[in-house]
């Protein structure tokens, strides 16, 4: 699928940053709401999500001349969230930050949540995709691609790898490389990355696909160890290590995002007029600089692209999740 990418790197490094034109300034009256917007973000506060969110808010503030404000309501994996904004009225006074969770693999997983993803949003824009990292601490012996799928065969299920709860991206992208691979691995679910991180540098568990916001801290210091990266193509923020599809793992694309999006029907021309004030506040350096710190990319776009991610991820993991049995 055919994209238009905004962010490549941040502000400074050389990267250049494009931006959509926007429509004038008059149409901002016509179509957006008069009081204040609240982005609905379906974790706690301090995550990657939360803290694009904020800049992003910030910027919408000064730009609309109304408050915009961020309103976490943790849950479920954002489906919390998603569930109260598919409620909210289709005036864009709520918008939900929604992500590879509750959009893509919830209506998958829960067959009884609130909502219908083709009828209760109206996407809006693709904020951008964070890859996943497969790491390890720096004692593990095998740490290459090939090393942990011949021990994962010499050992079946006994290999462990840590991820942030049943259906997470961790674990998707887990069950997405035993699939590939043809091997068997356990799978041990925690309450969020955090505990989990623990885990994994104090050599309790074996391997992580962790998201390349919550590991390239522990990257950074030395405690982790970055094996491969789970994108197609490299990450800017870590040239350096190979992703699955350049080792032996053509097309492994298994990556967490996040995006706009509003109640179902809203207005088309609110869409629109949103869809370019929010492509225009992506290409600020400030907030290019906030989506390369958490790992995120390729945002931005047209309401019509960022519906048609939407539909290929959730296909995606649909079949992953079918063939692998994976339940909640």
């Amino acid at each position: 699928m055919r994209r238009r990418q905004f962010i490549s790197a941040a502000a400074g490094t050389g990267a250049t940053i494009c931006i959509l034109a926007v429509a004038p300034r008059t149409a901002i009256a016509q179509t957006l709401p008069r009081g204040p917007v609240r982005i609905v973000v379906g974790f706690p506060p301090g995550g990657g999500t939360d803290v694009v969110a904020r800049v992003i808010a910030q910027q919408l503030a000064t730009l609309w001349g109304i408050p915009v404000l961020v309103d976490n309501r943790a849950g479920a994996a954002g489906v919390i969230a998603a569930e109260y904004v598919a409620k909210q009225p289709a005036d864009g006074s709520t918008l939900l930050m929604t992500n590879f969770s509750n959009h893509a693999v919830a209506p998958n997983l829960y067959p009884n949540i609130g909502y219908v993803v083709e009828r209760d949003f109206s996407p809006i824009m693709l904020v951008g995709i964070v890859p996943s990292l497969l790491v390890c601490r720096p004692e593990q012996p095998d740490r290459t691609v090939q090393a942990i799928v011949e021990r994962c065969r010499a050992a079946p299920g006994s290999v462990s790898f840590g991820s942030a709860g049943p259906g997470s991206v961790q674990h998707l992208a887990l069950e997405m490389f035993k699939l590939r691979a043809g091997i068997d691995a356990m799978h041990v679910p925690y309450k969020g990355s955090a505990p989990m991180i623990t885990d994994l540098i104090g050599g309790q568990i074996d391997y992580s696909f962790e998201t390349m916001s919550s590991a390239a801290p522990h990257v950074a210091s030395g405690k982790l160890l970055p094996i491969a990266q789970t994108r197609l193509h490299r990450a800017a923020a870590m040239p350096k290590v190979p992703t699955l599809a350049e080792s032996g793992f053509a097309g492994f694309d298994a990556s967490t995002w996040y995006g706009l999006a509003g109640p179902g029907q809203m207005n088309t021309t609110l869409i629109e007029r949103m869809n370019g004030d929010f492509n225009r506040v992506l290409g600020l350096p400030q907030v290019a600089e906030k989506l390369v710190a958490v790992g995120a990319a390729d945002g931005g776009g047209t309401p019509a692209q960022f519906t048609a991610f939407i539909g290929t991820e959730k296909s995606k993991w649909a079949k992953v999740i079918r063939e692998a049995k994976v339940t909640v």
